[in-house]
């Protein structure tokens, strides 16, 4: 071949090479990015969360109402205020009630001196009944006036016990009295916060007939003592047991978490309509740590440790497929599927028996387009 011919057909080979390469590298897969973690070694917990939120709650908590209507004539107290057992709360206008003790103290009083005059004839009846039956014995008098006066006494005895029966009668009903204002005023059965009042000065309390939901006039509540109660899945209900770890997250306080203890499964499962069947657990915060400012009604969220596993080989949770598989990177570029022997698992953390290895990188955004096996990838830069 002529050294002309070959400086012709080099630059066209040349030419073709380059065309080809460009139209290989135009069209050859493109990598996909993806979010890669590496697996490392670590706590594992199995647990299980509340259906929908919880609530905090007191442990003593009433809302009082006065068992009769009438006006309110004392507001004791105001909302906020804290209150000691046995103070008075509220008093409705009661001034009949009290004309009508009044009036019952005056009869137990007039009864107490019908009682002395009652009494002091009947002993002087006995008297003469006894010296009338010594008279009789000694022949001066006829039987007739013996028998007189022992019927005499006798009767005056009945007038005495009758005036005594008198006094209880008047002091059950200063009794009953008392009982009718007591249904008028109420006070703190324990020690508390006053959390609302229904009601102001000069209006009109209503009390809650049965199946009447009227509001209740003052919510007292004891928050020295608080406790989270959350709905479960019926189906995780078997699984609980008081004494259990749990840890406990309020929606106010984000990013917190407190440990705590399941104090109560309760013995039913609540049907609520057009909501799952539940079944509510009571939990409390452990003594032993700093105990956050809470306040009654707030959302909680209870997460109960079943069972945990220390220092494993654990694999974060959303990094799984469906039938325990994980998306491994391997060293030539491309993602390889790899099937897992997992233990316990939680919404974070699933522990590994078998298929992967400290150091392993694998996938955490599967929802990504195009992430799957066989194909090239790169690490974004939030790979971890």
């Amino acid at each position: 071949m002529s050294s002309t011919l070959i400086r012709r057909v080099v630059p066209a080979l040349l030419i073709v090479c380059l065309l080809g390469a460009g139209v290989w590298w135009s069209k050859r897969p493109k990598p996909v990015a993806v979010v890669l973690t590496a697996i490392d070694q670590g706590r594992v917990e199995s647990s299980i969360a509340n259906t929908r939120a919880g609530t905090v709650e007191a442990c003593l908590r009433t809302k009082l109402s006065a068992t009769m209507g009438g006006r309110i004539e004392v507001l004791a107290v105001k909302e906020g205020d804290k209150v000691k057992k046995g103070q008075l709360l509220m008093k409705l206008w009661n001034d009949d009630q009290q004309a009508q003790s009044t009036l019952a103290l005056t009869q137990v009083e007039t009864a107490r001196k019908r009682v002395t005059e009652a009494c002091t004839v009947a002993a002087n009846a006995e008297r003469e009944a006894e010296r009338q039956s010594a008279l009789f014995q000694q022949g001066f008098v006829s039987g007739s006036r013996d028998e007189q006066a022992r019927a005499d006494a006798q009767a005056r005895r009945a007038g005495c016990d009758a005036a005594k029966a008198d006094v209880a009668q008047a002091q059950a009903r200063v009794a009953a009295t008392r009982v009718e204002q007591s249904r008028t005023v109420l006070y703190a059965p324990f020690a508390g916060t006053v959390a609302k009042i229904v009601g102001e000065l000069g209006e009109y309390s209503t009390p809650s007939p049965p199946g009447v939901p009227t509001p209740p006039a003052i919510d007292l509540i004891d928050d020295t003592c608080l406790y989270v109660r959350a709905p479960m899945d019926e189906v995780d209900a078997p699984k609980i047991a008081p004494g259990q770890s749990v840890r406990i997250s309020f929606d106010a306080l984000p990013k917190q978490s407190f440990a705590g203890k399941v104090k109560r499964v309760a013995p039913y499962v609540s049907a609520v309509e057009k909501q799952a069947r539940t079944v509510d657990i009571d939990a409390t915060l452990n003594a032993d740590q700093t105990t956050p400012h809470l306040l009654v009604g707030y959302s909680a969220n209870v997460e109960v440790v079943l069972a945990v596993r220390e220092n494993v080989v654990r694999v974060p949770t959303s990094a799984l497929q469906e039938g325990a598989k994980v998306l491994v990177a391997s060293a030539d570029g491309t993602l390889q599927q790899r099937a897992l022997k997992t233990g316990l698992a939680n919404w974070e953390f699933t522990e590994v028996l078998e298929g992967l290895s400290a150091g392993d990188r694998v996938v955490t955004s599967l929802e990504r387009e195009g992430v799957k096996p066989g194909v090239l990838f790169v690490a974004d830069n939030t790979a971890k």
